[in-house]
């Protein structure tokens, strides 16, 4: 992800991405936020809801607890902490120190309509069904395509330039 996206998601759900300044032997989030910018828009939304629905949980306990209903020491609902985020055979991993049925609903979604985003641009996208699986728009499919085959050209003709040099002995 472009590394001003990554520190708006930072910036923004400091919680959440906790991990990020933690060493690689901690947490796998050291690496960064490892997709495209185009799934911006879609962290953003699951971190939201995320980091809702804990501030929530927690202002129900501190309800109850003045209320009675809870006993005065009663944990707190816990922080979820991000601990690796990246694209995986074209779609969104997001993992976690902590999860309940909500957050992990909330994950699954964001998981599955990852494959209808494209990871480059955020336009409606679909994975690729050969090769390196990754999921674009038909616009962004083509300009990777391109890109591989020149690739693929260079490639071939810099081992081609290599086999020329190449001696066979009789």
């Amino acid at each position: 992800m472009q590394e001003n996206l990554q520190n708006t998601l930072y910036s923004k759900y400091p919680k959440i991405f906790r991990q990020k300044d933690l060493d690689m032997r901690q947490t796998a989030l050291c690496w960064g936020l490892d997709c495209g910018q185009g799934w911006y828009t879609l962290l953003d939304e699951l971190c939201g809801e995320i980091q809702n629905h804990i501030d929530n949980e927690n202002e129900n306990i501190k309800y109850k607890k003045e209320r009675g209903e809870l006993p005065p020491d009663a944990p707190n609902f816990p922080q979820v902490e991000a601990t690796q985020v990246k694209e995986k055979f074209g779609g969104l991993r997001f993992y976690v120190n902590y999860y309940d049925d909500f957050i992990c609903g909330a994950i699954s979604m964001a998981e599955s309509m990852s494959y209808r985003i494209c990871e480059k641009c955020g336009n409606p996208g679909k994975p690729n069904e050969e090769g390196w699986i990754i999921t674009l728009c038909q616009s962004c499919r083509e300009k990777e395509d391109e890109r591989w085959r020149k690739l693929n050209e260079e490639s071939a003709e810099r081992l081609t330039v290599r086999m020329k040099d190449v001696t066979v002995a009789p």
